[in-house]
């Protein structure tokens, strides 16, 4: 169980401070050690945070696919939550995602965060 090991909390607490490139390491590092589906569960995180990471870097297009790639992993049903908030996850992707596509400015869209689930 990813959630249970303590590299799951320090990149949750980077994901959420903006430390794109930081976050995606050490959620790589859970992905290659994880079965399916909770494996699911963090390549769709992993895949937000480098979306995150190619706005950053003025790469619209790579964005765009990422976020469509995440959307598509964290709602396929039967997909763990991982004790995440992924709701919420998959709503500021979308958000960002339709920003994009429209040719509109991602960035005036809520930021991602992972949140536990209270």
């Amino acid at each position: 169980m990813p959630h249970a090991d303590p590299r799951f909390h320090q990149a949750l607490e980077l994901f959420n401070a903006g430390e794109w490139y930081a976050a995606h390491d050490v959620f790589e590092e859970l992905w290659h050690e994880t079965a399916d589906p909770e494996r699911r569960s963090l390549q769709g995180i992993l895949q937000v945070a480098v979306a995150q990471l190619h706005l950053q870097r003025g790469n619209r297009r790579g964005a765009t696919i990422l976020y469509g790639e995440a959307l598509g992993r964290l709602k396929r049903p039967g997909t763990p939550d991982l004790g995440l908030d992924l709701e919420a996850l998959c709503g500021a992707a979308q958000q960002r995602l339709e920003a994009l596509q429209l040719d509109g400015d991602p960035e005036s869209c809520t930021v991602p965060v992972l949140r536990l689930q209270s």
